[in-house]
């Protein structure tokens, strides 16, 4: 490279500080933190800023789900904790298992807790959740839901070729992947 293609880089290139790994989030290792909501911590590459105005590039090489329990380290050795941000939610009590089975069954990000189960806010699965008698009420609150199969992931959505727009049976074709 000659020295006049080097003077073309910009300080912004120069200067960017970037993520070098992920890693758990300890106290004593907390210096900085970042809020996002739960489709804001599914990323690949995005220019990020902390919530006291730290840019930094996320960069990796296939799509992340970040979580709430994690933290990334930047270039310049700052420990940038991951928070999930306020969302709009639905709060569900009633027959939990079987609200549970009717969620995971349409493929949902779904919080479950000991007396209660969360989502987002969707009118759909509002109608749904009222037809099986649940009991719903809207709240504010931070949104992780349980991950995938195996404790990591996300649970996310498919098309299969009917629909979940009506609260009636959940009825399987020919060609369905999870017929039961």
């Amino acid at each position: 490279m000659s020295f006049r293609s080097r003077s073309a880089i910009s300080c912004f290139e120069v200067a960017m500080l970037t993520v070098t790994r992920l890693m758990p989030v300890t106290p004593e290792g907390h210096y900085d933190h970042i809020t996002l909501d739960y489709d804001g911590r599914m990323l690949r590459r995005k220019l990020l800023t902390t919530d006291h105005g730290v840019e930094f590039m996320f960069d990796q090489p296939s799509l992340v789900n970040l979580d709430d329990y994690q933290g990334m380290e930047l270039s310049d050795g700052t420990i940038v904790e991951i928070l999930p941000a306020v969302e709009e939610l639905v709060e569900i009590r009633g027959n939990l298992a079987r609200l549970a089975w009717h969620i995971g069954n349409r493929h949902t990000p779904c919080a479950i807790e000991a007396d209660r189960l969360l989502i987002r806010r969707d009118h759909v699965l509002e109608k749904m959740l009222r037809f099986l008698e649940a009991e719903i009420r809207y709240i504010a609150a931070p949104f992780t839901p349980e991950g995938g199969a195996y404790g990591q992931g996300r649970t996310m959505g498919h098309d299969h070729g009917h629909s979940h727009s009506a609260p009636q049976p959940h009825v399987h074709g020919a060609g369905c992947s999870h017929d039961h």
